[in-house]
């Protein structure tokens, strides 16, 4: 009877990491494309909220570009660790260790994302004194994510897959 329970742990477990790898490891990893692009359309989210809010503040008050943009880069960050912090609370975790989960989370993420988003803004002609109701801010704002996007999905494929990252709050996922 213990041999048999023996074997029947042994293939939970197997069973188990499987699932925790979320399918055959390629390259040294254990994340898929797919993982790492929800993992990142879930951090462009958080962050084209941010950029957006922070860009329509700004503008209303009048601001000029940097503290337009740092209030944009701020916003970013709170927003996408704010979703990330919304799902993990959901699982019953108390809001400190929210935090640590959404700080370990998406900091290298985000901290990519605004960095080639702003960056294209900051390279386009024109993209940074370009205002609201201009065709062009709305252009390099999307390309600007879109480009961000494809940076950063290969960074959260290999922190996903060195269990760091949104490896990170899987484990909360039920």
């Amino acid at each position: 009877m213990d041999h048999e329970h023996t074997a029947h742990t042994h293939e939970q477990h197997t069973a188990h990491a499987a699932h925790e790898t979320h399918g055959p490891s390629h390259g040294g990893t254990g994340a898929s494309w797919t993982m790492a692009a929800q993992a990142t359309l879930h951090c462009l989210t958080g962050c084209a909220i941010g950029e957006v809010l922070g860009m329509v503040v700004g503008t209303a008050f009048g601001w000029g570009n940097l503290p337009t943009t740092l209030l944009a880069i701020v916003l970013a960050f709170f927003f996408g660790y704010a979703l990330t912090m919304r799902g993990v609370l959901k699982a019953g975790v108390d809001l400190r260790t929210a935090l640590r989960v959404a700080l370990a989370a998406d900091t290298l993420s985000i901290a990519v994302m605004e960095l080639i988003d702003n960056g294209t803004i900051l390279v386009w002609p024109a993209a940074m004194d370009a205002q609201l109701g201009d065709a062009l801010f709305w252009i390099s704002l999307a390309i600007s994510l879109v480009l961000a996007f494809i940076v950063t999905t290969p960074v959260n494929k290999w922190t996903i897959g060195r269990g760091k990252g949104h490896a990170v709050v899987h484990q909360y996922h039920h």
